[in-house]
């Protein structure tokens, strides 16, 4: 562990799907926090990364069962503040001394909360209106306070929604402050870290120093070959391993026969013409679609391409020579829906193929420097880079590419008309001056033949859907709101232009329930 550069907050992690919420609210106020499984946090790793202080994250498991996770007791003698997210207040207040009830207590969704002191200097331009509205995620719930707290907020349902022992700088919260539903919740967490005496002395120029020297510290002499896909989150990593270590970075590009229209050409270029950073070409389209004939499962999908790629990198390693590490722009949101974070207990949602559907035996080892970073970080980080403003801003494009936008199996024909169907899609937006109001927009192939009327005919080809969201992190998504002229026209073209589609929808799915991808 390098040494603090600045003040640094430890959330320990209970496998809350948003606990990195935490750590990124935390961060817009200019405060370094890190994310630590709980299993990690003991008191040989507090002594080393020495907290100013703690917040206890929410997570699936109930402080009743025999077994459930515990925070390390020397946090609570650290003479830091410490602050409880809903499993983290309960097994707060169960450690300390307080009780913990299971069942007949679940509560999901908005709440209201009323102050006992709106003077308290937690809540420091909260409760304005003599209360405030936050979001409610638990099963279990405190019947009893551990010695030294007292009852600071309550809501109809949860009569400890907000505890706190001020003498030691102890409090905890029933609901999430992270989520955007609880809507001054990032307030409350900046209130909780001023009183802990954070100055506010982080920034993405900062991130970006000690994320060359972590690059360096791990590279040493080695040679890096970098995953490159040409999409933000792979171009900002080689850019900044380019910074790290020079030319002793290669990229490679693995045409996969599965981007989308002009894909190709556009990231050799950027790549070859703007950076000068050395590039590999490697068109394996052939190999991609002859292993992923006859596939329809999404998870042996994403699994195949992680597996074909990490082949492709090792042969391209054994050409460059001396090459002893793989470069990816693996993000947060990839490894909490694949795998919990650093080892924690979160629930797997679905592979990636950078992240699950990476085979255990690798002859390369990792290098993945955005690991810990939301999208919208990944571009601040590509600003302070230099990266044009045009490409920081495209949308996410994902690494199995349109493999995954297209459920079924996967064929020659069927990729030609998505990524046709996809080009007018994206087209569309354009024309209409949408693309920098939508975080991601595609179109998807559905494995459905409907019958419709083309002419004087009768046609029986595919059904498209169309999906556009909006999002800050890319954690929740809601679609986005196309007028019916919009739609109608897009429809229209796509129809009239793309051979094989007759019918077209949108979803209006969020997320969650659902992703933004489809598989």
């Amino acid at each position: 562990m390098s040494e603090p550069q600045h003040q640094r907050l430890l959330v320990v992690d209970f496998g809350s799907q948003v606990t990195q919420l935490i750590a990124r609210r935390l961060r817009e106020a200019s405060i370094y926090a890190e994310i630590h499984p709980f299993q990690k946090v003991d008191a040989a790793f507090l002594a080393a990364f020495a907290p100013q202080a703690v917040i206890l994250s929410g997570g699936p498991a109930s402080v009743t069962e025999d077994g459930s996770p515990r925070a390390a007791p020397e946090i609570f003698t650290l003479g830091v503040p410490v602050l409880g997210i809903c499993y983290g207040q309960q097994t707060m207040m169960a450690q300390l001394g307080g009780k913990v009830e299971a069942g007949h207590h679940a509560e999901f969704g908005r709440a209201l909360v009323t102050p006992v002191d709106a003077a308290d200097p937690l809540f420091a331009g909260l409760f304005e209106d003599g209360r405030e509205e936050v979001w409610m995620s638990h099963g279990d719930r405190v019947t009893a306070l551990a010695p030294g707290f007292r009852v600071a907020g309550a809501s109809p349902n949860a009569p400890f929604a907000i505890v706190a022992d001020p003498s030691r700088r102890f409090y905890a919260v029933q609901f999430h402050p992270e989520v955007h539903h609880t809507p001054h919740g990032a307030r409350l967490l900046k209130n909780f870290t001023d009183l802990a005496g954070f100055r506010g002395d982080w920034s993405m120029a900062a991130y970006k120093d000690e994320a060359i020297a972590r690059i360096r510290d791990q590279v040493g002499s080695a040679r890096v070959l970098c995953a490159l896909s040409g999409g933000v989150d792979s171009s900002v990593a080689a850019v900044l391993i380019h910074e790290a270590i020079g030319d002793r970075l290669t990229c490679v590009f693995v045409d996969t026969g599965m981007m989308r229209m002009g894909e190709a050409e556009e990231v050799v270029r950027l790549f070859r013409d703007h950076y000068s950073i050395p590039l590999i070409h490697a068109d394996e389209g052939e190999r991609f679609l002859a292993a992923l004939a006859g596939v329809t499962d999404p998870e042996v999908k994403r699994k195949t391409i992680g597996r074909l790629f990490i082949e492709i990198f090792e042969e391209k390693a054994a050409e460059v020579g001396d090459v002893a590490f793989l470069a990816q722009g693996t993000l947060y949101p990839d490894v909490i829906e694949s795998v919990s974070f650093s080892g924690g207990p979160s629930v797997t949602i679905k592979s990636h193929h950078n992240v699950g559907g990476l085979p255990e035996r690798m002859n390369l080892r990792l290098v993945e420097p955005l690991r810990e970073l939301f999208k919208d970080e990944v571009r601040a980080l590509g600003r302070e880079l230099g990266l044009p403003a045009a490409f920081v801003g495209r949308h996410p494009f994902p690494g199995p590419g349109l493999a995954i936008r297209c459920p079924g199996e996967i064929t020659r024909d069927r990729l030609e008309i998505l990524r046709k169907a996809d080009a007018v899609y994206l087209d569309q937006i354009r024309r209409h001056g949408l693309y920098d109001e939508i975080w991601q927009a595609f179109a998807v192939l559905l494995p459905v033949r409907t019958v419709g009327v083309m002419g004087d005919g009768r046609s029986y080809d595919y059904a498209l859907a169309l999906r556009a969201v909006t999002s800050v992190d890319g954690m929740t998504a809601d679609y986005y709101p196309f007028t019916h002229a919009f739609l109608g026209e897009t429809a229209t073209r796509i129809v009239g232009e793309v051979k094989g589609v007759n019918r077209v929808t949108y979803d209006i799915t969020s997320k969650p329930p659902g992703t933004i991808e489809w598989e």
